[in-house]
């Protein structure tokens, strides 16, 4: 199963506090252990929501709204793309995951969805589909 691990941001994410060397070696030792465990697909850290925007949808109106948002402990301040067999194996990891910041923070784990989670609504046509698009972005 693939989970997205999303650390959370905190204040002083939000305000552009960037890691201290210590934190990147960490982090950067967890994340071999990842790669060769053949767990970590994919892994980012993302800027301050005060450099993003949003796109409001409703119906056919599009409104963007520019960072920052409130709410920081509802914002992603990075993200694994995990391959695991369970969401217990996923829990384990993060448990010996390094603390991404310096004080209190969360991490949140939600199981991807895959092909066979949309039942009779993902018709061979929409697979095919699926699959050129795989396939073409495993190319670049």
């Amino acid at each position: 199963m693939r989970v997205m691990v999303m650390v959370k941001a905190t204040e002083q994410s939000e305000a552009g506090h960037m890691p201290s060397t210590e934190l990147l070696e960490a982090t950067g030792r967890y994340n071999e252990e990842l790669v060769k465990a053949g767990v970590m697909l994919a892994g980012e850290g993302l800027h301050p929501t005060a450099r993003g925007a949003r796109v409001r949808f409703d119906g056919a109106s599009r409104t963007v709204v520019d960072g920052p948002f409130a709410e920081t402990k509802e914002l992603v301040a990075g993200f694994w793309l995990w391959q695991v067999r369970s969401m217990d194996e996923a829990i384990e990891w993060v448990r010996r995951c390094p603390n991404p910041h310096e004080g209190p923070c969360e991490i949140e784990i939600r199981p991807v969805f895959e092909a066979e989670d949309f039942g009779e609504a993902f018709t061979p046509e929409l697979r095919e589909q699926e699959q050129r698009l795989r396939d073409a972005t495993e190319a670049r």
